[in-house]
């Protein structure tokens, strides 16, 4: 089965990431993926301190994922599967692409502000030529009705 990779991270533009891979991933008989990516840097503390803040930052990235993975359970019939890595997200990304051959989409929102689309978007669109998978940037500002429309 075809996969939808799509990070989930805090912005607001992984949201409208989340509902077109559930969409595309319905219409297509496909599944979804959703990879969330602790930084290495949250946890540069003393040893103790460091794995209560990595078990922390896992309850939220469950917390998280449960409200999407209900949206996409009952709304779109897609069970989603998470997936939590640390490191640095663009190499957390390409490893994970490179290692589950049925990930045949990467699925990316892009900001609305001024300062771009954000670093994800940035960073992987610039070295796209070298992706094993195509990537889709799906605008943080489309409406849930244009989503529905184009998906």
């Amino acid at each position: 089965m075809r996969k939808f990779l799509v990070v989930l991270d805090d912005s607001r533009e992984c949201i409208n990431a989340m509902r077109f891979a559930a969409m595309r991933a319905a219409h297509t008989g496909g599944g979804v993926e959703i990879l969330s990516i602790i930084p290495p840097d949250e946890f540069n503390h003393w040893i103790g301190v460091g794995n209560v803040m990595r078990e922390e930052a896992r309850e939220r990235i469950h917390a998280h994922f449960e409200v999407f993975a209900k949206w996409m359970r009952d709304k779109q019939g897609v069970d989603p599967e998470l997936v939590i890595r640390e490191g640095h997200p663009e190499a957390e990304i390409m490893a994970q692409i490179a290692e589950d051959p049925e990930i045949g989409v990467l699925v990316l929102g892009a900001g609305t502000d001024r300062k771009g689309p954000g670093p994800l978007v940035t960073q992987l669109s610039r070295n796209s030529g070298a992706l094993p998978v195509p990537i889709t940037i799906v605008p943080g500002d489309l409406s849930k009705e244009r989503l529905e429309a184009i998906t």
